[in-house]
Parts: structure tokens; C-alpha cells; sequence
């Protein structure tokens, strides 16, 4: 697998993995890749620095040119946000996360169940298939898609 800094038209830069070199031209060129932002399919390779590691009795380097000080992700998390859009959603995710429960496969069951009264009301989020999800909002059950994954469920 080899991993590409990948940048669309609109100047979003996002990660991706592919078999190989072959394999993200043949998927750019049909269309297949795109932006993790925008989702414009008019993307190219950025410049990046290869990930090379450092021998095991290599010295570091001094102060203020490692990585070791750039932020790191926080958990669940690919890269620190770039942009104000990310940035948005990463405040959305934790806002979310601090003031719902995490309630997995069983949010059908359960907006359900908080909807006609039989469990208190309270905030949750958790996994549904788009059918049932379209079901619960045709039955008058306020639902909406998050954009994230929860962080139960990223690696």
C-alpha cells in the first residue's frame, strides 16, 4: 500500500491509500477518488516528504524540527484540522460526544423508545442503516446524520 497526500481544485489537502501508483491514476481518471472535504473528484498528488525512519541509535534532531512538537491527533482523529470547515466538525464531534450517549447499534430501539415516552428524554447518537433512519424520521422521530464517525467505531 502506499499512501499519497492528495490535493482537489478547491486546495483541500487529505490523505489516501492505494495498491499502488497505477491504482490512483487509474481511479482518479475514472472519477473515483474524492475530496474528504468537498468532494470534488478533481484531485491530484501534493508534494509530501516520504516517511522515512530514523536507526534505532540515530540522535534526534535538535529542538523545534521534529514532528515530536507539531500537534498530534487527538484519538479517532487522521491529521490535526487544516481548515475552518474541519475545524467546525471537530467542534461539532466533541460537542456531540461530550452531550449524548453513545448508544452503538441500538439507536433505532432507542430514539424510539425516548420518542414515544417509554425512556427518558435525553440526547444520543449511535448507528442505523439509511432505511431505518428514513423510517424513524417518516414516523416524526427527529433524527439527522452526523458527518464522523463515532469514536467507538475508528481505529
Amino acid at each position: 500500500m502506499i499512501r499519497y497526500t492528495l490535493k482537489c481544485d478547491n486546495d483541500h489537502k487529505f490523505d489516501g491509500w492505494f495498491a499502488s501508483a497505477d491504482a490512483f491514476e487509474t481511479q482518479a481518471t475514472r472519477g473515483l477518488v474524492s475530496c474528504a472535504v468537498c468532494g470534488s473528484v478533481r484531485v491530484e498528488k501534493s508534494l509530501m516528504a516520504p516517511a522515512v525512519q530514523a536507526a534505532p541509535h540515530a540522535p534526534k534532531a535538535p529542538s523545534g524540527t521534529t514532528d515530536a512538537e507539531k500537534p498530534r491527533p487527538s484519538k479517532g482523529q487522521l491529521q490535526t484540522p487544516a481548515s475552518d470547515l474541519e475545524r467546525a466538525m471537530a467542534k461539532m464531534r466533541a460537542q456531540v460526544e461530550a452531550n449524548s450517549d453513545y448508544v452503538g447499534k441500538d439507536f433505532v430501539t432507542e430514539a424510539r423508545a425516548i420518542h414515544d415516552g417509554s425512556k427518558p428524554q435525553r440526547a444520543i447518537y449511535g448507528e442505523a442503516r439509511l432505511d431505518e433512519a428514513r423510517a424513524l424520521a417518516e414516523d416524526g422521530v427527529p433524527v439527522m446524520p452526523l458527518p464522523f464517525r463515532p469514536s467507538r467505531k475508528t481505529n
